[in-house]
């Protein structure tokens, strides 16, 4: 008997080809579009940080930092040892800015009128006449601001938190943007003053400067060969007017943040207030300080929304220098800044 084809008398049956469409949809990749327009600020954040790339070697997280309190409408407190920078990178933030700014000396016998300003009598008008003090400007840098007393530091107190000063019953705003930018040193004690904590606690960030590495070294020393007669800060460009920075911090407060990522951010901080490791935790102008940080970071990476990464990123400069650790553990070498981090590791993440 004959083989027989079993797929004998059977009418192959014609391959039907994909519809076009659907051939169309397989071969593009979905892209998703920001409710916000951050292209322009991205991009003018980043040319803002490679300028100050030309003088600054290294230091990339103290850019990030200085260009996010800009976009939050924060202060820095930058600290670090004497000659790692922390006073040329102020001045070459403001420079890349076509705004105001004003540098001020601080030292022990530094007056409030002389930040603010003072009533001068006028003998032609016979009327006293204001005199705006250096704190009149959009960028400010403070420099060695632990080297003026308690009694100065005050006159601060409400310039930096509501952008405004009495003086004689009369009020004076101040025009954004306004920003502070102060350094001190954390080793040197000699005729210096200790911040108070409600000082420390109007800076958005805290920003510890560490030594550069050794290729970093090495960079600092053929920079500062091939400079030669030239100055520093003149290969420095504005790029930022002050229009643009106001519009840029009006795009970051419409950043989206959902609901489960607040409640984040208060856990972080009901865990500062119950941690036995802490004599003091942190206030609500801490939980606002890292929603506004974690906006920015958002914005700079080109998001018009906020994840749990941007605000573990915003807690340790936002909360290190607004905690104090308890006498007991500060004995045995535990600092802040290693406190925040067993807080954000134990704390869940919302998925």
């Amino acid at each position: 008997m004959e083989n027989q084809d079993p797929f004998e008398g059977l009418t192959p049956i014609e391959s039907t080809p994909i519809p076009e469409i659907i051939q169309e949809e397989t071969s593009e990749d979905i892209q998703f579009t920001n409710r916000l327009d951050l292209s322009e600020l991205q991009t003018n954040v980043q040319k803002i940080k490679e300028e100050m790339s030309k003088v600054i070697v290294g230091q990339s997280d103290m850019l990030d930092m200085l260009m996010a309190s800009l976009l939050a409408k924060g202060h820095s407190l930058i600290e670090g040892v004497p000659g790692v920078a922390k006073t040329i990178t102020a001045k070459l933030m403001a420079k890349s800015l076509s705004v105001g700014f004003s540098r001020i000396q601080f030292t022990p016998d530094l007056m409030p009128s002389d930040i603010l300003g003072t009533s001068v009598f006028n003998l032609k008008t016979t009327e006293f006449e204001f005199k705006k003090g250096p704190i009149f400007s959009n960028m400010i840098l403070i420099d060695e601001i632990n080297r003026a007393p308690a009694k100065t530091q005050a006159a601060l107190f409400e310039v930096m938190e509501e952008q405004q000063i009495t003086i004689d019953g009369n009020y004076y705003n101040l025009n954004s943007p306004f920003m502070v930018l102060a350094t001190q040193n954390p080793i040197e004690q000699e005729g210096t003053y200790r911040l108070p904590e409600a000082q420390l606690d109007r800076f958005l960030f805290k920003i510890e400067v560490r030594y550069p590495n050794l290729e970093e070294e090495i960079e600092i020393l053929m920079r500062e060969h091939n400079l030669q007669d030239r100055v520093k800060t003149d290969a420095i460009t504005p790029f930022l007017t002050a229009e643009q920075i106001i519009k840029y911090q009006a795009l970051v407060t419409q950043i989206l943040v959902e609901e489960h990522l607040l409640k984040y951010i208060a856990d972080l901080i009901m865990a500062t207030r119950n941690n036995q490791f802490l004599y003091l935790g942190a206030s609500p102008r801490a939980s606002i300080a890292i929603l506004k940080a974690s906006k920015a970071f958002a914005a700079m990476s080109g998001r018009d929304f906020v994840t749990p990464e941007d605000i573990k990123r915003a807690a340790i400069p936002v909360l290190h220098h607004r905690v104090i650790v308890t006498p007991e553990r500060e004995m045995e070498g535990i600092t802040s800044t290693d406190v925040i981090k067993q807080i954000i590791e134990n704390v869940e993440i919302p998925r």
